[in-house]
């Protein structure tokens, strides 16, 4: 067996075992921080199509003498959104969606002509995120394991 010649340097197994520890402890560190700004992300897509699903139902009430009955697929007043008024996922644009988008009608009442809730259900890899629900009146909230929370939060 032929030995190395003196001037020959390389690297010890401890020293290539070090750099492995010290990847592994790199990538513990970094995969939920990139998995925590994917969901993040994913929700601010949510926030962004619950905006525009908005701006298309006031659009709708205009179109419709004062009215946001009918918004729903099939005429209804609370689903899915009819194709012509807005998609019903989110993201928008894109191939896997993450939220599906609805309309929640009001407690039977005459009131429900003039108000609306718009919701963002989690669904694929965004299941368990809480569900995103954007109010006629401009209040935005959050809902997750029972406890209301601000979008912000």
């Amino acid at each position: 067996m032929k030995r190395a010649p003196s001037g020959a340097r390389g690297f010890t197994l401890i020293e290539l075992m070090i750099v492995v520890a010290i990847i592994g402890i790199l990538a513990a560190i970094a995969f939920p921080s990139y998995q925590n700004y994917v969901t993040k992300t994913r929700r601010a897509d949510a926030q962004a199509a619950l905006t525009g699903f908005a701006t298309a139902m006031e659009r709708y009430y205009t179109d419709n003498r004062n009215t946001y009955e009918g918004a729903a697929e099939g005429g209804a007043d609370s689903g899915k959104p009819r194709r012509e008024v807005f998609l019903s996922e989110a993201p928008l644009d894109g191939a896997t969606k993450y939220y599906d988008l609805r309309i929640v009608a009001l407690k039977p009442s005459n009131r429900h002509r003039n108000s609306y809730t718009l919701e963002a259900t989690p669904k694929n890899a965004q299941t368990g995120d809480g569900v995103l629900r954007l109010f006629s009146n401009g209040t935005r909230e959050r809902e997750k394991d029972g406890v209301t929370y601000s979008w912000d939060e």
